[in-house]
């Protein structure tokens, strides 16, 4: 049951008395430890033994990038919270709250307990607490906190309770002492999303300066980007407020904690400012975590045997674990294949429900078979998660191919970044399943009545196949292959050797890709030690070596003429506004 949740952590039994002077919360880190505790057992455990039909959180909803959300789940609690690792200044600060005045910072600039200041404090911040609470809930609140101090953070799983009640964010931050307490509610997180966002497009090259076309033809891209980097898809006000103010105080270089719980995403999601010694470059974006209980793949045998017997399991009859996910920010850059990927996978922590313990070394959500599996799944016609298709059908089964196509496309695009990244043995495991299902001759006619929805697929499919090779063309460019350093006479070879390929598997065209081709071509012919050591020098003065890397060179440069002509001819035929992007 979820009231014996950490019963036996140490982080948590230390705060139980969180008074005493060897459990005060005076560092982000501690009070993110108190926060994870609480947040856990009342905000996602409670809920799940109380509300029927629980909607746990699929492995996939974690894996980035994230899906928009398909419901909003009433009965679940929603809260979004900020807290400062310093004292707050009413006047001075660039947010709206209603203050809490917590009693020890009273009787401090007093110097002295005051019986009758005490009891006006605890009336004003009851005041002020009931005025944006529910009416409903008014009676409740007053039998637990008449007469009592609601600001401590020994209160604070009790009035939790109370905060998921209320609309707007609640504030955290140091007493005159250095102790963080409640110090606000009611907050409004200012969302500059409209400055952000053209900021943001301007700096990575997708807007221009009065140009309203490019503007319009790639703000949704640079949109979800944005957002991606803070740990959402575009979604609801409340968590793009979050970001956008996570995204403000990074930039003032204050030290916070952003912290949402959506009641549609059922996921605690936080943004936190990095370590103090986090070297400067490294500071650009907030740490991002999720939190969220995961229902644990039926494929993954002996994962959940372990899982079964160290005790992880919230219900074993469901395979449910508490999850926490930490993401790593990607820079955006126009060079790179997967140019729309922000963020990946940088550890998976599964949180032991009584002990705390953590482990770290099990992979829940980037299992490679068992998407393999799902994707088996899909192509019989097994799959039974609800999907959203292009963000305006929902489907709940894969009973008929025409689900099939549409829940394989969104497959297809939601983890293409991964398959792009996959060794040449785990793809030849996903071409398998594809093939099996595309290029059975029993399916043909079905596939003529859904012509359009099959070619899509072929269509993300040969994306694919077109990214893995320009993917290794990226590696190429620095001498690198499989890992590996390589010679300028290999690099070359093989680099004309997958444009030779690539020239004829370019019938299904993709702009951005022969855009990257192009860039990354003119990397290698520019390279100031090959053109001087071997381009620039008469074929007379050349050893064999020597000649037979000017010659993969004179090839290269003609191949780029080729891809460039191809690109001229498909930009006069079908002018594409996504070209403005390169």
């Amino acid at each position: 049951m979820w009231q014996k949740a950490f019963s036996k952590a140490p982080g948590y039994r230390k705060y139980e008395k969180i008074k005493s002077s060897d459990s005060q919360l005076k560092t982000l880190e501690d009070l993110k430890e108190f926060l994870d505790y609480n947040h856990i057992k009342y905000c996602l455990l409670k809920p799940y033994f109380e509300v029927d039909d629980y909607p746990i959180v699929e492995a996939r909803e974690l894996l980035p990038s994230f899906e928009v959300d398909l419901y909003e789940y009433k009965a679940l609690p929603g809260f979004s919270m900020v807290a400062f690792e310093r004292q707050l200044n009413s006047f001075q600060e660039i947010f709206q709250y209603d203050a809490l005045h917590a009693l020890s910072d009273w009787e401090e600039m007093l110097g002295q307990e005051n019986c009758s200041l005490e009891e006006n404090m605890i009336a004003t911040n009851t005041r002020t607490y009931q005025s944006r609470l529910p009416k409903r809930h008014h009676a409740e609140f007053l039998k637990e906190f008449d007469n009592k101090d609601i600001c401590s953070m020994d209160a604070y799983p009790h009035i939790l309770p109370f905060l998921l009640e209320l609309e707007r964010a609640h504030v955290i931050a140091h007493n005159t002492a250095g102790n963080f307490t409640l110090q606000g509610i009611y907050a409004s997180l200012p969302s500059n999303l409209d400055s952000e966002l053209k900021q943001f497009g301007l700096k990575i090259g997708k807007f221009k300066p009065g140009n309203s076309l490019m503007y319009e033809c790639n703000r949704l891209f640079v949109y979800q980007f944005m957002m991606e980097l803070h740990g959402f898809p575009i979604v609801s006000e409340r968590r793009t407020s979050s970001a956008m103010f996570a995204i403000r105080l990074l930039r003032q270089d204050e030290r916070f904690i952003v912290r949402v719980l959506g009641q549609s995403d059922r996921t605690i999601t936080t943004m936190m400012s990095p370590p103090v010694d986090t070297p400067k470059r490294l500071k650009k974006y907030p740490k991002i975590e999720k939190i969220g209980l995961v229902q644990i793949n039926e494929n993954q045998k002996e994962l959940i045997e372990l899982l079964e017997d160290q005790g992880f399991f919230v219900d074993e009859k469901r395979r449910v674990v508490i999850l926490r996910v930490t993401y790593q920010q990607h820079e955006y850059s126009p060079k790179n294949v997967r140019e729309d990927r922000a963020l990946s996978v940088l550890k998976q922590e599964v949180i032991h429900p009584i002990t705390g313990r953590i482990n770290e070394s099990l992979n829940i959500i980037q299992n490679v078979q068992n998407m393999i599996l799902r994707l088996n799944d899909i192509v019989r016609g097994e799959y039974r998660i609800t999907v959203n298709y292009k963000r305006r059908e929902i489907i709940n089964n894969t009973d008929t191919h025409e689900n099939r196509l549409k829940v394989l496309y969104m497959w297809l695009s939601k983890h293409m970044h991964r398959i792009v990244d996959y060794s040449d043995e785990y793809y030849s495991q996903i071409v398998r399943v594809l093939d099996s299902y595309l290029l059975a001759p029993d399916n043909y006619d079905i596939f003529n009545d859904h012509y359009e929805l099959h070619q899509e697929i072929w269509s993300r499919y040969s994306q694919i196949q077109q990214a893995r090779k320009i993917r290794i063309l990226e590696d190429l460019r620095y001498r690198k292959y499989k890992g590996e350093p390589i010679s300028y006479h290999r690099m070359l070879e093989l680099i004309t050797e997958i444009l030779g390929e690539l020239k004829f598997e370019i019938v299904n065209y993709f702009d951005k890709l022969v855009v990257k081709v192009l860039v990354i071509g003119e990397d290698v012919v520019s390279d100031a030690y090959l053109c001087r050591k071997y381009v620039n020098v008469k074929d007379e003065n050349l050893s064999p070596y020597g000649l037979e890397i000017k010659k993969h060179y004179q090839r290269l440069v003609a191949l780029l003429d080729e891809f460039r002509s191809i690109r001229k001819s498909r930009t006069k035929k079908n002018p594409d506004p996504g070209s403005f992007q390169s």
